[in-house]
């Protein structure tokens, strides 16, 4: 069963795009992204990498930031070097990976 999607941000081979999901109240803007930096309640994206890579040697495949039940997750996608992807989800304002 797929979880539904209320907030996400792609990030793929280098681009930055910003999708929305089912309940357009919740879409993340750009301003909201940089604010929920500043005020560290999500770590910078170079943080959220060092954490995954530390569990999955890789190529950045995809990242996203969701907002799940008020609380914010990061779900990446690792090429790893035998050609397998990984996906990991790691909290978003402590870098902890929650499921590999």
């Amino acid at each position: 069963m797929q979880r539904p999607r209320l907030t996400a941000i792609t990030v793929a081979v280098g681009l930055l795009s910003v999708t929305g999901g089912a309940i357009a109240g919740d879409r993340l803007d750009h301003d909201e992204i940089k604010q929920l930096r500043e005020t560290g309640q999500i770590l910078p994206m170079g943080e959220v990498m060092a954490s995954a890579q530390a569990v999955q040697p890789g190529q950045l495949v995809e990242a996203e930031l969701e907002r799940e039940d008020g609380a914010y997750l990061y779900e990446i996608k690792i090429l790893a070097a035998d050609g397998n992807v990984h996906n990991l989800e790691l909290d978003a304002a402590t870098g902890e990976v929650l499921k590999r």
